[in-house]
């Protein structure tokens, strides 16, 4: 008789998976990104799934074709890549194909690299014929809960029912994020139905109990948002302005972040990472670096939950990308001075997965800094151009970086930096506004910036024999800290 497996007498089609719970097993952010390009029919040859499990050969770069196979009902993979990342992207794209409804089911018998891999995780024998090689490792197949779904010895002769979710522990915090998300919508929808002018909302714990709400969702990153805006609520003659904007952000965030399956990778992968989603630097240094003469041009230094926060803004002499580098130290501790603004440094650089990929770490150096002879700044017309461009990739970023030629003066009681072409607003308030006076002497010059939507923040002054820091420092008090 023959033993019993579970799924038996259902229907491969009744038992696709979805594709957030797909999503659900990535590792990271960077996986999905990753498995996106891959997960189209034409890389694959042979693909096929039953009751049991989903395969196909990928098509790639390698001599051979990579052999995939999942088991959708114990939640374990295999495949032949060398990768050591599991689930690889070769699998979690033969995943969202399967979820897609893009993979047949097979008519017969499933190729044999299928059968005699499925066979120990279904306690049977495997068919006759010639011992084939392991297909990845000597170790077991790797199974996404955790709980022994890849064990190849002593299998139980009759399983257990097959779980409701691919991977308990990653899928619950996708459902959390995603419950997350909607509360959210409701509490925004709720806010515009009763108003700006709601009494509820000048009190720091309407906006705490959310932020609190969102931090148990596992969205961090939007939990600061919420926090922020507490204290622009009464804060200014405009501030209904800036919180219905920031209102209408959020809601764009949470649509977006429930719909990552559906949207481009570079675009999901913004989206994860301004939610709080974190991506390890190990996978970011496994990456294909950008390597350029980089010149320093800007550094700000703000405070973020206690925590200092120092963003170098780097540029490729012969790209001419941007890229934001940062770090971090605690109050009155020494943030990373080992790049100097006005400097230009030989070095390969590994970007983050994003939209506009600006976050980035500093890999192996090729040589010493040497003084930047040229920043190459842009018009206030070509400069609103690129904010407009940076906009549109990612609609709720709040810093970016600008080197225009241009001259700060006062224009109808506010601080502007202009040219023939136009003018841009400087934060009220912001410092480093008189050393960039005194550089200026009423003339324009390079001068790198960060717009904000509140203006633009002056970083650094170029002269003609050096570049003067004029950015912001989070707390005076700890420059020059041991």
């Amino acid at each position: 008789m023959t033993p019993p497996e579970y799924g038996v007498g259902v229907s491969a089609l009744q038992g696709r998976w979805q594709v957030e719970q797909v999503l659900a097993l990535a590792p990271k952010p960077a996986s999905v990104s990753a498995a996106q390009p891959l997960a189209v029919p034409g890389r694959w040859s042979g693909a096929g799934c039953d009751h049991r499990a989903v395969w196909g050969r990928c098509v790639g770069g390698s001599a051979e074709p990579y052999e995939c196979v999942a088991d959708h009902v114990a939640v374990a993979f295999r495949c032949t890549c060398p990768s050591r990342v599991r689930p690889c992207k070769h699998v979690l794209a033969l995943l969202l194909l399967w979820a897609r409804g893009q993979v047949a089911e097979a008519v017969g018998e499933p190729p044999r690299f299928v059968t005699s891999w499925l066979a120990p995780l279904a306690g049977a024998a495997p068919p006759p014929g010639p011992p084939e090689p392991p297909l990845a490792s000597p170790e077991p197949p790797s199974s996404a809960a955790d709980v022994g779904a890849g064990d190849t010895s002593a299998p139980e002769p009759s399983p257990p029912p097959p779980p409701t979710d691919p991977n308990p522990s990653r899928d619950d915090r996708v459902a959390r994020m995603a419950a997350g998300l909607a509360e959210l919508d409701r509490w925004l929808d709720d806010r515009l139905r009763t108003g700006l002018t709601d009494p509820s909302l000048a009190s720091y714990r309407t906006w705490d109990d959310l932020a609190a709400r969102l931090v148990d969702a596992q969205v961090g990153g939007l939990s600061n948002r919420v926090r922020r805006l507490a204290g622009a609520v009464g804060n200014g003659p405009d501030w209904h302005e800036h919180v219905l904007t920031e209102l209408g952000i959020l809601h764009l965030l949470a649509v977006a972040g429930r719909q990552l399956g559906s949207l481009p990778a570079p675009l999901a992968d913004s989206v994860a990472a301004t939610m709080g989603w974190q991506v390890r630097q190990a996978d970011v240094l496994a990456g294909v670096p950008h390597t350029d003469h980089w010149v320093v041009m800007g550094r700000s230094d703000v405070r973020e939950d206690r925590i200092e926060v120092r963003r170098l803004w780097l540029r490729g002499a012969n790209s001419g990308r941007w890229a934001m580098v940062m770090s971090f130290a605690a109050y009155q501790q020494r943030l990373d001075d080992s790049l100097v603004v006005g400097t230009s440094l030989h070095a390969d650089l590994f970007r983050y997965p994003g939209a506009l990929g600006l976050r980035s770490i500093v890999g192996r150096r090729h040589g010493e800094p040497e003084p930047a002879v040229d920043v190459r700044p842009s018009s206030v017309a070509q400069a609103c151009t690129q904010v407009g461009d940076a906009i549109i990739a990612e609609p709720w970023i709040e810093r970016f970086p600008l080197c225009v030629l241009a001259a700060p003066t006062r224009v109808n009681g506010r601080w502007v930096l202009t040219d023939r072409d136009g003018s841009l607003p400087v934060v009220e308030g912001v410092s480093g506004l008189a050393a960039l006076l005194a550089c200026s002497q009423g003339a324009p010059l390079p001068i790198t910036a960060e717009w904000t939507p509140k203006g633009l923040v002056p970083l650094t002054a170029h002269l003609p024999d050096r570049a003067v820091d004029v950015g912001p420092v989070a707390d005076p008090s700890f420059v020059g800290a041991a």
